[in-house]
């Protein structure tokens, strides 16, 4: 076996003998932060632990002042010395010693946030790395067949969209350019030279040649208007289908927006089909409440959604019912 491969090998069985012999629980022995009279506990890891006393009795000194400012300052120590200089040196707590802790997270009460699109995992910034590591790493299955999604094709698209309700009115856009940063005045000069007249930039879809100036430090979202189409059952649409969608995925590099007026988007990629129902590229953006690609269409990522419940309705005198007649007057 080559000497870098046993290397490698080697590192992965240290990792996971460490994994092996972890300990269960937060062991501290010997704290004396503050008001603390060189307590011991254990706290059981994977559980939720309430550290509860009366006013004075060291719960903050020991949550906060020593179990999370140890976590933090191990971690720091775990960083390079470039990167330790901007932070500074941590003060170390006053313990024994302290066994089974890791990096540590702390959130005060007096930090938490009245917006209902504000959680632990925003407030702590968990939640950003979470969302990219299921849109990198993350594994589609299909919703009819439960199989692993593969590659598929145009005609699989086709087949999809043809199956829409008739007259819905789409569009097709391509996208060419996600959230960076740029006026891209080359690439809008470079779709008019190639015959495309209008383009849906941030959201809006206008005329090429109307469009204004982009602001060059704003994040910017560009996809090209490829066609505008009617659903219907004749075979020459099904053909111009065909040739539209093509052209978007060539365009758009694999992948393509189905734009439905009045309703919804369907996002398109040529990578990743199944039992004839085209996937999206798993991104960021669809792993968030906060983002239409990924809410709720019925409580758009809030989890509640407001209603009207009819039978606590009360009609007050003369109040207009919904068949047009009135309440009349006590008289």
């Amino acid at each position: 076996m080559p000497a870098k491969k046993q290397a490698t090998s080697q590192k992965m069985l240290r990792r996971r003998k460490r994994a092996s012999t972890e300990l269960d629980a937060i062991e501290v022995r010997g704290a004396s932060e503050h008001n603390l009279k060189s307590i011991d506990v254990t706290l059981p890891k994977k559980k939720l632990v309430v550290i509860t006393g009366v006013s004075g009795s060291g719960k903050s000194s020991l949550a906060f002042d020593t179990i999370f400012a140890e976590g933090q300052r191990r971690y720091v120590e775990s960083l390079s010395a470039y990167a330790r200089q901007f932070i500074g040196q941590m003060e170390k707590p006053k313990y024994d010693t302290i066994r089974g802790l890791s990096p540590t997270i702390s959130i005060e009460q007096k930090a938490a946030s009245k917006n209902p699109r504000s959680t632990v995992g925003t407030i702590t910034e968990v939640y950003d790395y979470l969302r990219v590591l299921f849109a990198r790493i993350g594994e589609q299955f299909c919703i009819t067949c439960g199989q692993r999604v593969g590659h598929g094709n145009a005609q699989e698209m086709v087949e999809q969209l043809t199956g829409l309700a008739h007259n819905s009115k789409i569009l097709l856009l391509a996208p060419i350019v996600e959230n960076r940063k740029g006026e891209h005045r080359h690439r809008l000069q470079t779709l008019i030279k190639e015959g495309y007249a209008r383009v849906r930039i941030d959201g809006v879809v206008q005329a090429i040649e109307d469009v204004q100036r982009l602001a060059k430090h704003k994040k910017h979202t560009i996809e090209v208007v490829v066609d505008r189409l009617i659903i219907k059952a004749a075979k020459s649409f099904r053909k111009r289908l065909t040739d539209s969608v093509e052209t978007t995925l060539k365009l758009g590099r694999g992948r393509l927006i189905v734009h439905i007026l009045g309703g919804e988007e369907i996002l398109m990629s040529e990578a990743r089909t199944c039992c004839g129902i085209a996937y999206p590229e798993p991104q960021p953006a669809l792993f968030s409440f906060n983002s239409p690609l990924g809410m709720c269409t019925q409580c758009n990522g809030i989890g509640n959604q407001l209603s009207m419940d009819i039978d606590k309705l009360s009609l007050r005198i003369r109040a207009v019912l919904g068949n047009h007649r009135q309440i009349p007057a006590p008289f």
